[in-house]
């Protein structure tokens, strides 16, 4: 069945909740992610939804941005049951027209009113206004209650009780955690990310600590007590103890969590509702590799490849379960994120129906040997190492092979620690890996290298070991290397043959280069180099726009498959015969030189609405007596985005082509 496809005036939003037509602002981004958690996290009924409802104070009147009424009830101010106030993300709770107390007025005036909650993406404040003999209370909650009004599972959550995050609001609850750590705590952004960072790895400890009751949770009592705070923090303690028991490799024995005891119960109380392991992991990876950006991003070139030119990659590359995966300048992960969750699909296909006997056991099994034996990370910053394995654990658990060395150094300059785990992992001997000659153990390379002229690589030993470390001259028959090594190089062009290296004969890479390398006519060496030693499968031009806001280079992403020594000999003799490259270009990338994501257009200029994929199943509503009536999602605005549509045709060419793999 088609789509019904609508248009929508340029920057307008159509409503989640009543569909009508808004401007497309700062604060409406917030309440829209808002409405979205209100009826996929907390199950509430569209019809206990009122947007924009207006209310009287006193002598005037205003709108709040959302109210809630019990199922069945009249729309009336006095029904009002639960407020909610969306904000900007610069206006500040204490702002005296549209911070907290605007929210403590409107509620004031609905008498009715047990429930409110004011956020602008950054701060998030919650009150619930209990009375006590005869005096207003103004309580503050971990959060408003699901839609069965359940005050428990606000305090204590079951694992049955944990949400699915949607859209950004996981990455509301990081942005307001790490806001909090950094005000109350007076950290400074990257030690305030670490101290979170420990407690998201205790939140999915404690997930996955089955069949124990939960015990990363912080209730509203303890919150608001000395007391009940240093009992939060000891719960929690205990919980780390046994995180860097779990994780030696990325806790110390003696690593604490250093956040004062009130500062930790309201994280705690922040994260509890939600299941780390259950979200969608293009959710999760949003939001955390958000966070990392904005708080761990160096001066060594690293402008992470955003998710969807990443799940390009990937898909292309058609990995296969049990194939050997590594990311030689990983980052934040995302390239091993996506391979690995691909692989665990593959998985799930083959161990028969979800839900039959021994299904999860076995498949619990087989992730946790793929994620041991299948992927592996790289990369030179400690701080991304760390944060890479985060990654990994949030998303099945994969983080035993994310190392730090510097991937371009000679072997023999490597760290023993780094040449024992990578040998072990591999299962071969430490002593093996003593040259360039000897790294070909890996199926698939995936990589975003560092690159630009701010870092040449300079050390004579580096430039020894790659042909493209050399001098190059031009000779009757193509290119060939001198004996006199380059004054530098940008690390770009060596990691280029890095992968090359890693690479069995045969396998397949995909790495993300700058355009001057296919284009510039002082690097035509680097082309030859890369036509005589591999067989170029796939270029993909990619959006000026794609590294955008933070980096303007024009980019592209090569599908390279290294050739054996066979046929590099034999070409050599015969030269290299014509072959079929799939080549395309990205138009659209879905979003602009800005960051702000750009939507389809009909040819009016009118952005395009349908439902989102995963949103088609429509939800199942049900009345105050019962009955069960069906509603469709909204529609939402299309994603300007053809990385999607370019994987799908590429493997369509591959099988027309009947590529090696």
């Amino acid at each position: 069945m088609s789509k019904i496809l609508m248009t929508i005036p340029d920057g307008k939003i159509c409503d989640f909740i009543d569909q009508k037509i808004r401007n497309d602002t700062p604060e409406e981004y917030v309440r829209q992610n808002i409405e979205r958690r209100l009826v996929l996290e907390l199950a509430y009924n569209f019809k206990q939804i009122a947007v924009e409802f207006p209310v009287k104070v006193f002598s005037k009147r205003g709108r709040a941005d959302l109210i809630i009424f019990r199922e069945g009830d009249e729309h009336t101010q006095d029904n009002a049951w639960i407020v909610i106030e969306c904000k900007r993300d610069s206006i500040e709770p204490s702002d005296r027209k549209d911070g907290v107390e605007q929210l403590k007025s409107y509620m004031s005036v609905c008498p009715n009113a047990e429930w409110g909650m004011w956020t602008n993406g950054k701060y998030k404040f919650v009150y619930r206004r209990v009375v006590v003999e005869g005096q207003t209370v103004w309580e503050e909650p971990n959060d408003i209650p699901s839609s069965n009004g359940n005050v428990e599972e606000v305090n204590r959550p079951t694992r049955e009780q944990l949400k699915h995050a949607t859209d950004d609001n996981l990455l509301f609850s990081f942005k307001i955690c790490h806001n909090h750590i950094y005000v109350t705590d007076g950290l400074q952004k990257q030690p305030a990310f670490f101290e979170l960072l420990k407690v998201i790895f205790c939140k999915i400890h404690d997930e996955r600590d089955v069949p124990k009751p939960l015990e990363f949770y912080a209730t509203a009592s303890e919150k608001a007590s000395n007391d009940g705070r240093l009992t939060v923090a000891k719960r929690i303690g205990k919980i780390f103890e046994a995180v860097k028991k779990r994780y030696p490799t990325i806790f110390d024995a003696n690593d604490a969590i250093k956040l004062q005891a009130r500062s930790l119960a309201y994280i705690v109380g922040e994260l509890q509702r939600y299941s780390f392991l259950d979200t969608d992991i293009d959710v999760k990876g949003k939001a955390y590799e958000e966070l990392v950006g904005a708080n761990l991003r160096g001066d060594r070139g690293e402008f992470f490849t955003p998710r969807n030119v990443q799940r390009m990659a990937v898909k292309m590359l058609d990995l296969q379960v049990d194939e050997k995966f590594l990311d030689p300048a990983c980052g934040t992960g995302g390239f091993l994120v996506i391979a690995m969750n691909e692989m665990i699909n593959q998985l799930k296909a083959s161990l028969g129906v979800p839900g039959s006997s021994g299904f999860l056991e076995a498949l619990r099994d087989r992730i946790k040997e793929v994620a041991g034996q299948c992927f592996f990370g790289i990369d030179i910053n400690p701080d991304l190492v760390k944060a890479t394995k985060m990654n990994m654990v949030m998303n099945n658990d994969g983080s035993g092979n994310i190392l730090r060395q510097d991937s371009l150094l000679h072997p023999h300059q490597w760290e023993d620690t780094f040449r024992r785990q990578l040998a072990d992992s591999l299962n071969i001997d430490p002593d093996s890996l003593r040259s360039s000659k000897d790294l070909a153990h890996f199926d698939v390379v995936a990589s975003n290298p560092p690159f630009g002229s701010k870092l040449p690589i300079k050390d004579t030993e580096t430039l020894r070991q790659y042909k493209l470390g050399h001098v190059w001259k031009e000779t009757e028959n193509g290119w060939e290397p001198t004996e006199v090594l380059q004054g530098s190089q940008p690390p770009e062009i060596l990691f280029i043959e890095r992968c090359w290296q890693f690479l069995k004969p045969g396998g397949r890479m995909a790495i993300v280069l700058p355009d001057a390398i296919l284009g510039a006519p002082g690097l035509l060496y680097v082309r030859y180099w890369m036509l005589t030693h591999c067989q170029v499968i796939a270029s993909i031009d990619l959006h000026p726009d794609t590294f955008q806001p933070r980096n303007g280079t024009q980019t592209s992403v090569l599908i390279l498959q290294k050739k054996t020594e066979e046929e590099m000999n034999r070409e050599a003799f015969e030269g290299i015969r014509d072959y079929e490259i799939f080549m395309a270009q990205v138009n659209a990338i879905g979003h602009d030189k800005r960051g702000n994501k750009v939507y389809k257009r009909n040819e009016d200029g009118e952005e395009l609405l349908a439902p989102a994929e995963s949103e088609i199943t429509p939800l199942l509503e049900r009345t105050a007596s019962g009955d069960a009536t069906v509603r469709p999602l909204p529609r939402r605005k299309i994603l300007d985005d053809d990385t999607p549509v370019l994987a799908d045709e590429f493997l369509d060419w591959k099988k027309q082509v009947v590529l090696r793999w």
